[in-house]
């Protein structure tokens, strides 16, 4: 028994197609600049928190998203709201 012969696709609209691939590739990151990036103060005993859980969870999505180590990670991150105009630390 032979295979069947594989459908081929012929593309008709190359410049449709290739806009196509360029969106495939575009990132957008919604920031919302009233997010509280700084950790409030605590009151506790022991030392105080730095970062909020937004701050952590929006870093650590960041990590899992792109597949990166920790230290590429707060580069990518500080690159990331730099582009934003935000001096956040990171």
């Amino acid at each position: 028994m032979s295979k069947p012969e594989p459908t081929r696709y012929r593309t008709m609209n190359w410049k449709s197609y290739n806009d196509a691939l360029k969106r495939r590739g575009s990132l957008l990151i919604w920031l919302d600049k009233d997010m509280v990036w700084r950790a409030p103060k605590s009151g506790c005993n022991g030392r105080p928190p730095v970062f909020s859980d937004a701050a952590i969870q929006f870093c650590l999505m960041v990590k899992v998203l792109f597949g990166l180590p920790l230290r590429q990670t707060t580069g990518m991150v500080a690159s990331i709201l730099s582009m934003a105009g935000l001096d956040w630390r990171v």
